[in-house]
């Protein structure tokens, strides 16, 4: 059930729009080749806590089955409103279906005032039929945009064994890894009441990294939601917390969405020893592989360049403040990754122009 070939043209009344409840959505997600973290309802409910409003649509065919969905975010402000599917719409392998989808999803957004209806698929640029999925969008009257979900991120591949996973790791790492052990790093796994130890090291991080992070309970609401397939890991010396990842998985990957660490985490390697631990567990959960999340887009956009544009890409990601972040990423042997890009249908064209610049 992808975009991944040249679709089929069903009978449009083979075809109807449900609103399915939230276990059959998850089943039709974890199924889907292009299912994500961010479309399971669990991402929905932890987004409401945010002032977003969730919504699933999905296209029912005769067979009973579900052929291509989205769970779309909506947040109103001024009673007006902007619409969104993180690493959505999950597409099927008919043009009917999707425009039945992207139809409906335009409805919805229309009947919410919002300003625009933005798409994200979970498609990387190397899939086959990626070409053909963004020219189809394209075609139905949509801007390709910036994303708000990294762009670019690192993906290992962790279906393999274990042995064969960390020496795909750089001989830094693995010695980063093995040095944290022989330093008394200790690896434990955490549970709700570590989460304010949890939200002190975030606090620490973003205010010596300079970047924000959320509260308290939406890193609660976070583990929470996904239980059990969240996973709260603290690294400790001398039994005081140094470091700690919050990380998750869906049917398909492992996901490295939160982390920190003080100072005498940094120096101890704690980081590396945190990450190692938490693709051990999303292997052991049957994920294939563990995304690494955000890396500078230069970098993403020189993976797929040619020899001159490579080299001029990779002087400009010098500069971005994420570089370091991807020295650490990719030294876990994984390979970049680069997703496509964000899709508007413009609903108040008067109104895009401020909206798009807020949102991004």
């Amino acid at each position: 059930m992808s975009i991944l070939a040249r679709p089929a043209r069903p009978r449009a009344g083979d075809l109807a729009l449900v609103e399915p409840d939230a276990r059959a959505w998850d089943g039709f997600v974890d199924a889907h080749p292009q299912g994500s973290l961010l479309q399971r309802s669990a991402w929905g409910a932890l987004k409401a806590e945010a002032g977003w409003r969730p919504r699933r649509l999905a296209v029912l065919a005769a067979d009973g089955s579900l052929r291509a969905g989205a769970q779309l975010l909506i947040r109103r402000q001024y009673g007006l409103a902007v619409a969104y599917a993180p690493r959505g719409p999950l597409l099927a392998d008919d043009d009917a279906a999707n425009l039945l989808l992207i139809d409906g999803l335009t409805r919805i957004a229309r009947g919410q005032r919002a300003i625009f209806l933005r798409l994200e698929p979970n498609i990387t640029e190397e899939q086959p039929g990626a070409d053909y999925a963004h020219t189809w969008l394209l075609l139905q009257g949509m801007l390709a945009e910036r994303t708000i979900q990294p762009r670019s991120s690192v993906h290992v591949p962790i279906s393999r064994p274990t042995e064969a996973i960390f020496a795909g790791f750089s001989k830094g790492h693995r010695a980063d890894i093995r040095r944290a052990e022989r330093n008394g790093v200790a690896v434990r796994v955490g549970d709700e009441s570590d989460i304010p130890a949890f939200y002190a090291i975030m606090q620490s991080t973003g205010a010596r990294a300079g970047f924000g992070i959320h509260s308290e309970g939406y890193y609660r609401a976070a583990w929470r939601l996904f239980q059990p397939r969240s996973r709260l890991l603290l690294a400790e010396i001398d039994g005081r917390a140094v470091a700690a990842h919050m990380v998750f998985a869906d049917a398909g990957s492992g996901r490295y969405l939160y982390s920190g660490a003080d100072e005498a985490g940094l120096k101890a390697g704690a980081n590396h020893l945190l990450e190692w631990q938490a693709i051990q567990w999303a292997a052991g959960l049957g994920c294939e592989r563990y995304d690494l999340w955000g890396i500078p887009d230069a970098l993403g956009r020189a993976a797929g360049a040619d020899e001159a544009e490579r080299a001029a890409l990779e002087r400009a990601a010098q500069a971005d403040p994420l570089l370091g972040v991807y020295r650490f990423k990719k030294g876990f042997g994984g390979h970049v990754v680069r997703y496509l890009p964000a899709y508007d249908r413009v609903l108040i064209p008067a109104l895009y122009g401020l909206a798009r610049r807020r949102i991004g």
